[in-house]
């Protein structure tokens, strides 16, 4: 009988708070991970060599890129100019087509008494 209370106090505990940790197991780890110090070094040098990789390539497109620009502002164009022509005005500014002005209020209505 003594310890009556204290199990109920107890028991709900620990059913909530292992009920909180399976929700949080969801949302994150819940155990710490060991493998981190041993494991974690090699997958660090796998992740570098990969994004030096990366650069690398992307680099070497960008030296392309310039490449080919640079031999297409090089290269003489056949009669294609790019430049902007810009057609006449075809009606004088003066003469230009303005919106009717709005009509005018109508005057309000006396009504003499």
């Amino acid at each position: 009988m003594l310890y009556a209370g204290f199990f109920k106090r107890i028991i709900p505990f620990v059913l909530t708070f292992a009920f909180g940790l399976f929700i949080a197991s969801f949302f994150v780890p819940i155990l710490p991970n060991f493998e981190g110090r041993r494991g974690g070094h090699r997958g660090r040098h796998h992740e570098k060599q990969q994004l030096l990789m990366e650069i690398d390539r992307l680099n070497q497109e960008l030296r392309d890129v310039k490449e080919e620009n640079e031999n297409l502002r090089r290269s003489p164009w056949e009669g294609n100019s790019f430049e902007l022509r810009v057609p006449p005005p075809t009606v004088a500014i003066d003469d230009e087509h303005h919106p009717p002005a709005p009509p005018k209020r109508p005057k309000k209505p006396r009504f003499d008494q």
